[in-house]
């Protein structure tokens, strides 16, 4: 999908501010653009429209405001370019745990705006695919360690040999079409039951 087929937030109580972004946004090609001009319920209201792209947009903002900003950062998985007019560094490195993907200080200047919105995409794409990495990593070691605790449950309750044990759970997954590791997370479970 090319940008221009972006659906866009912009979060911005001030109209004025929010305009300049707004034809920005459509001057760069960019039709979709929503704008939603108070705070309250905006986590909701940002899941109710499902963007592809959050532009928040704050004065000078307080911690609460901060604080808000970076819950709708975490929960809505999505690119986020935060732009402020003063900062300091704690607000820069509080936004980027919170997975802001783009935070521009003093930088409402509608010719950057293209550059900053793909910027904060291709940013936003290289955390999530880290992500997805660590977690896929992380759920790796997780099945390990089932497969070698249920291995050791199978060695000890029906006497067999590791190769056994580990052919057993294996034959017993592409039985029920599940990973080796549910499999083995099952006789875990059962396991402890039957304790």
């Amino acid at each position: 999908m090319g940008n221009s087929g972006l659906k866009i937030v912009i979060v911005d109580e001030s109209p004025v501010r929010a305009a300049i972004l707004e034809e920005g946004l459509r001057e760069a090609g960019f039709a979709d653009v929503e704008r939603l001009g108070e705070m309250h319920n905006l986590l909701k209201r940002i899941y109710a429209i499902d963007p592809d792209v959050i532009l928040i947009d704050l004065e000078n903002p307080s911690r609460d405001m901060l604080e808000q900003m970076f819950q709708v950062s975490r929960a809505v998985r999505r690119p986020i370019a935060m732009f402020v007019d003063q900062s300091d560094a704690a607000s820069i490195e509080a936004s980027v745990d919170a997975g802001v993907s783009a935070y521009i200080v003093d930088g409402l200047k509608k010719e950057r705006i293209k550059s900053i919105l793909d910027l904060c995409i291709s940013r936003f794409n290289a955390f999530s695919r880290l992500q997805d990495e660590l977690a896929r990593a992380k759920s790796d070691l997780e099945d390990r360690k089932s497969i070698d605790r249920a291995k050791g449950i199978l060695m000890k309750t029906k006497n067999l040999s590791e190769e056994q044990a580990y052919a057993a759970m294996r034959s017993a997954a592409m039985r029920e079409k599940k990973k080796i590791g549910e499999v083995a997370r099952a006789i875990i479970t059962a396991a402890e039951l039957l304790r």
